[in-house]
């Protein structure tokens, strides 16, 4: 009897496997950090096979004395969005992968709504229109590397998010589940089909686009490990921490803090049209079960701003120092830190926002702008709540979060005091992997039911609210108005 689970998380920055156990724990884990390009300003790129390497390197040292045999299934999670064109016959990519976080594609979008397309765009996808997501990257491709197109429209090219990439490397074949499908800016996540409509628009060739599965069940076998293993749960990243985190009843909510900030609220089979700016998009699918919904809010930046104070202009060393020099000072003293780096997501669309800081004083110090930028994060959840809320009519009773930040008590406290409600962190942080594991593990039986995993959930810690109201309101009014400057 098989006793793992392997999930692969491929990140942004980093790509991990980890191996999970019947209990839900992770027993090993592998991560390997890759390069990050930045060829211009607002521009982001990855080098699919830093990617791949990454992958299966990771891969391959959390199965160092385990033998592939004990391996029931392959879950894989992904960095949504980032898009990968490649040869067919060799698989090998035509250029660097577009990061979701690159806003190369912003005039692009800026005519769609102009044309008022983008209407359609909201209406078939639930999503608006944005550089954040694929479909506007792959036409950038399709019109920009040089023969692309033509041989794009001879079949001789894929297109696929990362998970596709992966599957098509492990596999050969070329797929796709239901939530990154929906994150493409070209699927209609109600009829469940890839949108002639916007295809046309985009002048993108049904060629290149993969195939559809639901999220749990089996895609194919890879034999890389020296056994035959099914990959058998793929989703992208923010689903599968939403379904790690067993929000798997309407109104359920969770926030993932990692690079960006991603908040989601599952709607059950109801995909809700969003009148606040936030993002309608599919869930999971499990099996020939009914297809999941959710209201997502997208923050670009969150942990990638204490990686800027460390890389980018070395006010700490490492960010566990950031919490020191945060709880060091009573507050900021004033100073606020809008880290539109790359934009404004979630509930703004302001791809022209650029990060700013204000309030800054003579007795403005290192301590300050460092927690102003964890006060942001918590700040940005806010607005993507708030948001959420008016959308659903269910207001918010609890928070459950994950990612690598919430290891930051002070930012964790911050968030319930901003927010006005307890927050949860799970005895296992590192739900999106354990997502993909347990959408696979469903899968080949490796777990039985919706109800066994829901067992598995528990609570290291709550975060209980202290700040009063009034203080919560005048700190998160000064932080709307910071949010104005940077859109000015």
């Amino acid at each position: 009897m098989p006793s793992y689970i392997l999930a692969l998380d491929q990140g942004t920055t980093s790509s991990r496997a980890i191996l999970f156990d019947h209990s839900g724990r992770s027993v090993r884990t592998a991560q390997n950090e890759f390069r990050q390009i930045y060829p211009q300003p607002g521009w982001v790129e990855h080098d699919p096979r830093d990617i791949w390497e990454s992958q299966i390197s990771a891969a391959r040292r959390v199965l160092v004395d385990v033998s592939a045999s004990e391996i029931a299934a392959i879950g894989i999670t992904n960095q949504r969005e980032t898009t990968v064109l490649w040869d067919r016959a060799t698989g090998e990519p035509i250029y660097n992968a577009i990061v979701w976080q690159c806003r190369r594609t912003a005039p692009l979008c800026e005519t769609l709504k102009a044309e008022g397309f983008d209407k359609v765009i909201l209406e078939q996808t639930g999503l608006v229109t944005d550089a954040y997501f694929s479909g506007t990257k792959v036409a950038w491709l399709l019109d920009n590397v040089p023969g692309a197109r033509e041989r794009a429209e001879r079949g001789e090219l894929a297109f696929g998010t990362v998970d596709s990439y992966l599957i098509w490397k492990m596999t050969g074949k070329h797929l796709t589940d239901v939530s990154n499908a929906s994150r493409t800016l070209l699927y209609d996540i109600r009829r469940g089909v890839w949108s002639d409509e916007i295809l046309a628009r985009l002048n993108i060739p049904h060629s290149v686009l993969p195939e559809v599965k639901p999220s749990s069940g089996v895609f194919g076998e890879t034999s890389l490990f020296g056994v035959p293993i099914p990959i058998a749960g793929v989703a992208g990243d923010q689903q599968a921490a939403t379904f790690g985190q067993v929000c798997t009843q309407p109104g359920m909510v969770k926030n993932t803090y990692g690079t960006g900030c991603f908040m989601l609220m599952n709607t059950g089979t109801d995909a809700i049209q969003s009148k606040n700016r936030l993002l309608t998009t599919v869930a999971w699918k499990l099996g020939d079960q009914p297809t999941q919904y959710a209201l997502e809010g997208s923050v670009f930046i969150a942990g990638a701003a204490v990686q800027w104070l460390r890389d980018g202009i070395g006010l700490i060393d490492n960010s566990a120092e950031s919490e020191a020099l945060a709880v060091s000072i009573p507050d900021t003293g004033g100073v606020y830190l809008v880290p539109a780096f790359v934009g404004l997501g979630a509930p703004y669309w302001d791809s022209f926002a650029r990060g700013t800081i204000t309030g800054l004083t003579r007795g403005t110090e290192r301590a300050h702008i460092v927690r102003a930028a964890l006060e942001s994060v918590a700040y940005q959840t806010r607005d993507v709540c708030d948001a959420m809320g008016a959308d659903a009519h269910l207001p918010l009773t609890t928070l459950r979060v994950d990612g690598g930040m919430v290891k930051n008590d002070f930012l964790m406290q911050f968030q319930a005091d901003i927010l006005g409600v307890p927050v949860q962190r799970p005895q296992i942080i590192e739900t999106t992997a354990l997502g993909a594991a347990y959408l696979a593990g469903l899968a080949v039986k490796f777990w039985g039911s919706l109800d066994e995993i829901a067992g598995q959930w528990a609570v290291e810690r709550t975060f209980e609210p202290h700040m009063s109201a009034d203080q919560r309101e005048s700190l998160y009014t000064g932080w709307k108005h910071a949010v104005g400057q940077a859109r000015a």
